[in-house]
């Protein structure tokens, strides 16, 4: 088949098309699960041409295997990288990053809101372990950052928005930055997906994804996927094969089924999601929303110019974790689960589930309390979920 140069397709074409292989032994339209563990030679100089490199062909699949292949190289068709990875969850993408950029000795600033096993990861094993030197700081204010900037300073990571606060950070100046210097900006895109917005493009160097989550769509898989410039990417697979995190080819297979939709149900997520967030913010048992998408929030400004879409996840408070609780227990439409990004929706306490492994002082001080409630608002139709929403708020 001819190739196309998909920069010049629609966005809805690249999601379908980038990276789609047809089976060249059988003409299949879907690119069979290649479910195998090793891959067989024609002879023995084939076999050592492989392993040294002068061969492109597969040899083992945790040194590569069609299926993540073919879903490295659509995610990273999507966000206009040179070069994508994948892992066995989204966690495995952040520590293998991380552990290729920083060594003992160096410093990392980072947000000070973010997921709790991202937390841990910094906090215990980079920090604990390593030696690594962390700087929590709010990456919402560009001077903050700037000035937390030290001579050994070798990452810049922001989750933006960021998990469950929504808090935003500037990509394109905070990237600014890093010009002339070594400094990597690394950015957890997991909220917004490569359809709503697109870090490298805003000049970040890595952008990643636990696929889990709005690629996958179905809540039926777990992987992760970093993107960005070949120089860091392309190395990095040396830490991928000796490590280890892979992703499975079935679990690829299911990725690139799920991400085959990502246009018709981001879009969907977002109108959901902001018509439940309007209706929150009017609702005399909530305290404050948080969604990029309300003219409330104080970087919708950001939110527009940065995002082409405002995602389908929101948190919001309420008076107390009782109150919260009894929201929690009382949803029937609502599953109570954590992750996000599921066509359900799904509701869930950051205090006590996802950012439990956080200490107490600084899960409060990044913006989780403990009336706050993180849903993952679903494709269901939207009154539906408003419905049930209402009726177990005033329960």
């Amino acid at each position: 088949m001819k190739k196309h140069d998909f920069s010049k397709l629609g966005y809805s074409t690249r999601i379908l098309h980038a990276g789609h292989k047809v089976d060249p032994t059988t003409g299949s339209h879907t690119m069979p699960i290649y479910q195998t563990s090793t891959f067989v030679f024609e002879d023995a100089d084939q076999g050592a041409a492989r392993f040294s490199g002068t061969d492109p062909g597969y040899k083992y699949s945790r040194l590569g295997n069609p299926n993540t292949d073919a879903l490295a190289e659509k995610i990273a068709a999507l966000e206009n990288a040179e070069a994508g990875l994948c892992f066995g969850s989204g966690m495995a993408a952040i520590s293998t990053v991380m552990f290729h950029l920083v060594k003992t000795g160096d410093h990392v600033v980072a947000a000070d809101a973010l997921y709790g096993a991202t937390f841990a990861l910094f906090e215990k094993t980079l920090k604990g372990k390593y030696g690594v030197e962390i700087d929590w700081v709010d990456t919402s204010d560009v001077e903050k950052v700037k000035a937390a900037i030290k001579p050994n300073t070798r990452v810049i990571y922001l989750e933006t928005p960021a998990n469950p606060t929504l808090k935003m950070a500037d990509i394109a100046a905070i990237s600014e930055l890093t010009e002339g210097t070594d400094i990597k900006v690394v950015v957890d895109n997991t909220f917004m997906s490569p359809y709503f917005q697109r870090p490298i493009d805003l000049g970040a160097h890595v952008s990643i994804h636990s696929a889990t989550k709005y690629i996958g769509g179905h809540g039926d898989v777990v992987g992760g996927i970093a993107v960005g410039y070949a120089d860091i990417i392309k190395p990095l697979f040396a830490d991928l094969k000796e490590i280890g995190p892979i992703m499975g080819p079935f679990d690829a297979f299911l990725l690139n089924r799920g991400v085959r939709t990502l246009a018709l149900r981001m879009e969907k997520h977002n109108e959901n999601a902001l018509k439940v967030a309007e209706f929150l913010e009017a609702h005399p048992e909530v305290t404050a929303v948080y969604y990029p998408g309300l003219k409330s929030h104080p970087q919708h400004e950001l939110a527009k110019r940065q995002m082409s879409g405002f995602g389908g996840t929101l948190s919001f408070e309420v008076k107390s974790f009782e109150k919260g609780k009894t929201l929690m227990n009382s949803v029937k439409l609502a599953h109570l689960a954590v992750s996000l990004g599921d066509v359900h929706t799904l509701i869930q306490h950051p205090a006590s589930m996802t950012h439990a492994i956080m200490p107490k002082a600084e899960r409060e001080a990044s913006g989780v309390t403990d009336g706050l409630i993180r849903l993952s608002v679903g494709i269901e139709d939207v009154e539906d979920i408003i419905a049930d929403l209402d009726q177990a708020l005033r329960a």
